[in-house]
C-alpha cells in the first residue's frame, strides 16, 4: 500500500514544503526549505511544484495535505492554511494541521538526538509560544499544553534536569527565569519549524484517521491579540 502526503509551512521567517512517499515499507521524503522573510506568498506554491516535480508525483496522486497550523506568525499561518485548504478542497483530500512546536521537537530529536526538549518560538510582544516534550525513537510526547507567555513565566516539569531549548524563542534567553536556565544544558535558537518534520507527523496522524475536511482545520494562534497596541 502506498501513501503520498504533501506538507507545507510558512509559520516563521522560513518557508518550506515536503513530499513523503511510502510504498511497500520504503519511505522517501523530498523537501525544500528557504529563509524567506516577507516572501511566503511568492515562494510557497512554487516550492510545492518543485517537490512534486522532483518526486515525479502529480497532485492527483496525493492522499492527504498537511500544513504547519501554528503557533507562529499570524500572516504566515494564514498563507499556509489558505494554500493547504485550497489544495485539499480542490483535490477532495483530507487535511491535517501539524503543531509547529511538535515539529521543532522532532527536528531537535532527529538532528541532535535530544530526549527532553523545550520548544519556544518568539511570539513578539515580549512573549514566547512554548511547550515541553519527551522524545524517544521518533516518538514525541507532549508534557504540557502549548501556551503563550512571558519567558520568565515558563516552568519546566520536575522529572528531568537535562532539558535542551529549541527555537527562536531562545533568542530571549536572558529573559527566562533562573530555575529554567539552571535546568537547561544548552539551547538552539537558530532552528525553525520545517515541513520536513511535519510531513512525518502528518503520516502518523493520517494513519490514525485524524484527517479532516479542508474547512474544518484552522490555524492555532494561541492568542487573540495579534498586534501590539501602545498603552493609552
Amino acid at each position: 500500500m502506498s501513501l503520498y502526503l504533501l506538507a507545507l509551512d510558512a509559520s516563521s521567517s522560513a518557508c518550506s514544503t515536503a513530499l513523503l512517499r511510502q510504498d511497500n515499507g520504503h519511505s522517501e521524503c523530498v523537501a525544500r526549505f528557504e529563509m524567506t522573510p516577507r516572501g511566503h506568498t511568492r515562494r510557497l506554491l512554487p516550492m510545492v511544484d518543485d517537490v512534486l516535480a522532483d518526486a515525479q508525483v502529480t497532485t492527483s496522486q496525493l492522499d492527504a495535505i498537511a500544513f504547519g497550523r501554528g503557533p507562529g506568525a499570524f500572516t504566515g499561518l494564514r498563507i499556509a492554511a489558505g494554500a493547504a485548504q485550497g489544495l485539499a478542497f480542490g483535490l477532495n483530500r483530507p487535511l491535517l494541521g501539524i503543531s509547529t512546536l511538535e515539529a521543532l521537537a522532532l527536528q531537535g530529536h532527529r538532528r541532535y538526538h535530544l530526549r527532553h526538549v523545550v520548544t519556544a518560538l518568539d511570539a513578539r510582544m515580549g512573549e514566547v509560544y512554548v511547550a515541553t516534550w519527551h522524545c524517544l525513537k521518533d516518538t514525541i510526547r507532549r508534557q504540557d499544553e502549548e501556551a503563550v507567555m512571558a519567558p520568565d513565566k515558563v516552568i519546566l516539569p520536575d522529572d528531568e534536569t537535562d532539558w535542551v531549548g529549541v527555537g527562536s524563542g531562545f533568542t530571549l534567553w536572558e529573559q527566562f527565569n533562573t530555575p529554567l536556565q539552571a535546568a537547561m544544558t544548552h539551547h538552539l535558537s537558530d532552528l525553525e519549524p520545517r515541513a520536513e518534520e511535519m510531513v512525518w507527523l502528518a503520516a502518523r496522524d493520517y494513519a490514525a484517521g485524524l484527517g479532516q475536511a479542508a474547512h474544518a482545520v484552522q490555524p492555532v494562534y494561541l492568542r487573540n491579540q495579534v498586534a501590539w497596541k501602545k498603552p493609552a
